[in-house]
C-alpha cells in the first residue's frame, strides 16, 4: 500500500512538472506562423490567429483571436472573426519532439459573414479552392493535407446578406453551434449544426459533407437531416420581406447531393400562412409534401408537390431554374372537387376577409391555375369555379339595397351560390378577377370584372341580370328599355372584402335605356308600355278633386 502511495505520488509530481515546466520551455506561439500557413492554404482564405499560449491542462494552446478573410470578390472585411480560440493538440510530439499535431479547434462565439451577389454566389463557395492553377507535378500547388480530428463553433452568430447592389436588410441567426469530426480535403465528415431562427424557432441539420469540392464548396457531397421548427418565414430571411409571404412553418427533410445534382424530400406544416400583401393570417394550416431535383451545372430542376388543405388537395408541379438571386419557378396547380369549408380558411392568406359573421359552407371548387416567377413573387393564373355554395350569416340583399329597393328581392341571411367561375390572376400586389360569371337563383345572373387590393380595398364592375323567378317590376322594365343592349342592372362594388358597398351604376347603357324609356309615347291601355316615368307618375301622382254636380235650380 505504502508503495502504491509512493508511486501515485511520483506521478502526480511528472503531471505537476509537465503543467508548470512545459510552457517555460516550449513556446507555442512558434508554431503560429506555419499553423496559419496551412490554414490559409487550405482555405484559400488569409488565416490571422493571435498569440498561442500552452494550456497544457485543456490539451493544448489558446489564442487571443482568428481572423478568416471573405472571398474579395464579395467584401473587404471577415468572413470569420473571433476573439477566442482553442487548439487542441497531441502532447507527446509536442513535449518530445517540438511537432503541433493539432486535434481539435473550438472557435467561441464567431461571427460569421454569409453573402450571396447578383449571380446567386455564396462567398463560401470559394473556401478550399484555388486561386491559380497548379503546374504540372509542383508539389507546392497542391492543398496540403491538414487533418482535424474535431472542429467546433460555440455560440457563434451568422448573419445572412447580400453583397454589391444587392446588399440590403441582413438576417441573423444566434446561438449558432457546429460540430464536425474527421476533418480533411480527402474525405466526409460527419456533422451536427445547430441554430436559432431570427423570429423565433430553430433550425437543425445533421449529417454528412464532403470530401470539400476544391472548384466550389457549394459543390461538396452532402447527406444530411434538416429539420425547423416554427420557423417565421417574412423574419427568417427565405424570402423577399417586400413579398408579402409569411407565417410559421415547421419541416422535417433530407438533402442529399453527390455533388452534380441535388435530391430532395420532405413533408411541412405552415400556420398563419400568407400569400399577397395585407392579407391576414390564413385561419387553417396548409400542409406539404414535396420531391425535387436539381442540377448544380445547369442549375435547373424538378419540383413535385402536393398541398393538403384539411381534407382536400392541391396538386403543383413543374420547372425550377436559377437566375441570379432568384429561383424561377414555372407550375402546374391543380385542384379537383375540394370542399368550400376547408379552403374558406386560407381566403385571408389572399387578401379575402369574409365580413364579421359571414362564411362560405358547402359546395365544391375546382381550379387549374399555373404559377410563374421567381419563387418569393408568384404569379398565379387561371380559371376558378365554385358551384353549389352558400353563402351564410350575411344578408347581401340588404347590403344591395340601394339596387334591390325596386327588384323585389327577398332578404336572406343564406344565400345559394349556384356557380361562380372566374379568371383570376393573383400577384403579390393584389388579385385580379376577369370574366365573373355568378349565378344566384334568388338574384339572377352576375357578370363582370374587378380587382382585390393588396390593403383588402374592392373595385368591382357589375351587372345583374335579374331572374325571371323574382317577378320583380323594375327588372321587366330595364329589359323593355331598347336603348339598354346589355338587358342589366350594372352596379359597383367598393369598400373592402369585410366591409364591401355596393353602389348603383347608372350611367352607360343601362342610363341610355332608361332614359328613353323614361320618353317613350303613351300608347295603348298597358301601363307597362307607358314607361318607368308613366308609371311611376301613375301610382303617385296627385288626383284632381271630382266636380261637384250643380244643384238642380
Amino acid at each position: 500500500m505504502k508503495r502504491l502511495l509512493i508511486i501515485s505520488g511520483i506521478i502526480l509530481v511528472v503531471i505537476v512538472l509537465i503543467v508548470v515546466v512545459v510552457p517555460l520551455f516550449i513556446n507555442v506561439d512558434s508554431f503560429r506562423p506555419d499553423l496559419e500557413t496551412k490554414l490559409s492554404a487550405a482555405l484559400n482564405r488569409s488565416v490571422h490567429i493571435g498569440k498561442l499560449d500552452a494550456s497544457i491542462l485543456s490539451g493544448g494552446a489558446s489564442a487571443s483571436e482568428i481572423t478568416i478573410g471573405d472571398d474579395p470578390a464579395f467584401s473587404k472585411g471577415p468572413f470569420l472573426q473571433a476573439s477566442s480560440v482553442k487548439i487542441g493538440v497531441e502532447l507527446m510530439p509536442l513535449i518530445f519532439s517540438k511537432q503541433l499535431k493539432v486535434t481539435s479547434i473550438t472557435v467561441q462565439k464567431p461571427e460569421i459573414t454569409l453573402l450571396k451577389n447578383s449571380a446567386g454566389k455564396w462567398n463560401y463557395s470559394s473556401l478550399g479552392g484555388s486561386t491559380s492553377k497548379p503546374k504540372p507535378g509542383a508539389a507546392s500547388d497542391k492543398v496540403p493535407d491538414v487533418s482535424v480530428d474535431k472542429f467546433e463553433i460555440v455560440d457563434g452568430a451568422v448573419h445572412i446578406g447580400h453583397s454589391g447592389n444587392s446588399a440590403g436588410k441582413v438576417s441573423t441567426y444566434q446561438n449558432v453551434n457546429l460540430v464536425a469530426r474527421n476533418i480533411s480535403t480527402t474525405t466526409a465528415m460527419p456533422f451536427t449544426f445547430t441554430a436559432a431562427i431570427p423570429g423565433g424557432g430553430t433550425l437543425d441539420l445533421d449529417g454528412q459533407a464532403g470530401p470539400l469540392s476544391q472548384g466550389n464548396a457549394a459543390e461538396s457531397p452532402l447527406d444530411a437531416h434538416l429539420a425547423l421548427k416554427h420557423a417565421d418565414l417574412g423574419a427568417a430571411g427565405f424570402v423577399d420581406p417586400n413579398s408579402g409571404l409569411g407565417g410559421t412553418l415547421d419541416f422535417d427533410g433530407q438533402i442529399k447531393s453527390d455533388g452534380l445534382k441535388v435530391h430532395s424530400e420532405g413533408k411541412a406544416t405552415a400556420n398563419g400562412l400568407l400569400m399577397v400583401k395585407g392579407g391576414q393570417p390564413s385561419k387553417q394550416p396548409v400542409g406539404l409534401d414535396y420531391t425535387s431535383d436539381y442540377a448544380l451545372n445547369s442549375k435547373t430542376g424538378k419540383l413535385q408537390a402536393n398541398l393538403h388543405v384539411a381534407n382536400s388537395a392541391i396538386s403543383a408541379g413543374g420547372t425550377l431554374a436559377a437566375h441570379g438571386e432568384d429561383t424561377i419557378a414555372d407550375l402546374k396547380i391543380q385542384g379537383k372537387d375540394m370542399a368550400v369549408n376547408d379552403v374558406e380558411g386560407l381566403l385571408p392568406a389572399f387578401g379575402v376577409v369574409m365580413p364579421p359573421g359571414a362564411s362560405l359552407q358547402q359546395g365544391t371548387i375546382n381550379l387549374d391555375l399555373t404559377a410563374q416567377g421567381p419563387l418569393d413573387r408568384l404569379v398565379i393564373t387561371g380559371p376558378i369555379n365554385v358551384s353549389g355554395a352558400h353563402l351564410s350569416g350575411y344578408d347581401l340583399t340588404s347590403k344591395m339595397k340601394a339596387i334591390a329597393a325596386f327588384t323585389g328581392i327577398k332578404a336572406s341571411n343564406d344565400t345559394l351560390i349556384q356557380t361562380l367561375s372566374s379568371a383570376l390572376r393573383v400577384t403579390p400586389e393584389g388579385t385580379h378577377a376577369d370574366n365573373i360569371v355568378l349565378d344566384v337563383p334568388s338574384m339572377g345572373m352576375l357578370n363582370g370584372n374587378g380587382v382585390i387590393g393588396s390593403n383588402n380595398s374592392l373595385d368591382f364592375k357589375m351587372v345583374l341580370t335579374l331572374s325571371s323567378k323574382t317577378g320583380n317590376l323594375l327588372g321587366s322594365l330595364v329589359n323593355i328599355g331598347s336603348g339598354n343592349k346589355n338587358k342589366g342592372i350594372p352596379f359597383l362594388i367598393k369598400g373592402t372584402t369585410s366591409n364591401p358597398a355596393f353602389l348603383p351604376d347608372i350611367s352607360g347603357s343601362l342610363k341610355s335605356g332608361l332614359k328613353d324609356f323614361l320618353t317613350q309615347d303613351n300608347q295603348g291601355d298597358d301601363q307597362q308600355k307607358q314607361g318607368l316615368g308613366g308609371v311611376l307618375g301613375g301610382l303617385f301622382k296627385k288626383k284632381k278633386p271630382q266636380q261637384q254636380p250643380q244643384p238642380q235650380q
